[in-house]
């Protein structure tokens, strides 16, 4: 717990968001005030700002900003124990339309992140939710073949999944504005001493997650199965992704921001590794199975940047924080399917719901 003495809040940019939401929420169960920084221009925002609210009332506030915005970006760091930065703009669809605004975001926005911190409050940790896709799309680096329903790698020593020595290789206005992000964050530890860590996480889900068609495609996958909804997968559906609960991502979050004297100034690929890895059609297999419904699904052509194969090796941070997932993957899409069943399912939408 941080500062828990002086009550100085964790601030938790994005903070509306899937994951985001999920930390604010997990901090102020333990007895952490949270300040919550969100723009909530994104779908769901708004719901998970109330969930929080109602579950946590005064222990979380809610600040209504945008990082893009330098000045209140400063109030919120001043008084702040921790900075969990998670605001981002989220999809290489929308970077491709709009490279600018992606940037902006992205990299501008965490830049006054860490200028802030850097000026006004530099003994506050700092964790940035930074992505797989800084590695670019893995194809030469890994060589794959399909077996059965996916894509495995050729490579023997890549049988634990990709390791935080793969080299940087930024592809889409995403992976660029995302991979400047990452370096920023990391570097203001090696030549400005500030304790920041990055997390290059890879398909969370859970809880909380929304499923819109541009990210976090686990949801989206069974959100269209429950609406009856066909499909559109990008490439083959023969390619993996290695999947972890956001209750697992978030206890690694938490344990590296409560032993910042022992991550500070690391990078760390945060995933579900080998034992939760999935092909999208696998995904598709196990959503009839758990749901009883057929998933409807038509192929289009690869996105720039799209993995073939991508499967986290979680070994540096279990070897530090002793952190591994708990969550198998159909124990956790039970739980996202229960979640979105009753946000979305039939019931629910007779009663008028909406997104």
């Amino acid at each position: 717990m941080m500062d828990a003495g002086q009550n100085r809040p964790v601030l938790v940019t994005g903070g509306c968001g899937f994951i985001g939401c999920n930390l604010a929420d997990r901090l102020a169960a333990r007895g952490d005030s949270v300040t919550v920084f969100d723009s909530l221009a994104r779908t769901g925002v708004r719901e998970n700002a109330h969930w929080l609210k109602s579950r946590h009332g005064g222990r979380v506030e809610i600040v209504v900003a945008d990082i893009r915005d330098p000045i209140p970006v400063i109030d919120a760091v001043r008084d702040a124990s921790a900075v969990l930065h998670l605001a981002a703009q989220v999809a290489v669809t929308d970077s491709l339309s709009d490279p600018a605004a992606d940037f902006e975001t992205n990299a501008r926005g965490t830049l006054n992140v860490l200028e802030a911190v850097r000026l006004h409050n530099p003994a506050a940790p700092v964790l940035f939710a930074s992505t797989n896709k800084v590695y670019g799309r893995l194809g030469e680096e890994t060589g794959v073949t399909r077996a059965d329903r996916r894509y495995v790698p050729i490579a023997d020593g890549l049988a634990r999944g990709i390791s935080e020595d793969m080299p940087l290789d930024f592809y889409s206005p995403y992976g660029c504005s995302k991979g400047t992000a990452d370096q920023y964050v990391h570097d203001y530890a090696r030549v400005f001493g500030l304790q920041t860590v990055v997390m290059r996480m890879s398909c969370i889900y859970g809880p909380r997650q929304f499923g819109t068609e541009d990210q976090g495609w686990i949801a989206h996958f069974l959100r269209s199965a429950i609406e009856n909804r066909a499909l559109t997968i990008y490439g083959d559906g023969y390619q993996v992704r290695d999947a972890l609960h956001v209750n697992d991502a978030a206890e690694a979050w938490l344990s590296a921001l409560d032993r910042i004297a022992l991550t500070r100034g690391r990078v760390f690929n945060l995933g579900g590794g080998s034992s939760n890895a999935v092909s999208l059609l696998e995904l598709i297999d196990e959503i009839t199975r758990l749901t009883g419904r057929e998933v409807r699904y038509g192929l289009a052509d690869w996105r720039p940047g799209d993995q073939p194969w991508y499967v986290t090796d979680t070994s540096a941070l279990a070897g530090l924080l002793d952190w591994t997932p708990k969550v198998p993957l159909r124990e956790g899409l039970q739980s996202l399917h229960a979640w979105l069943d009753g946000r979305f399912g039939p019931s629910v939408v007779h009663k008028g719901a909406s997104a």
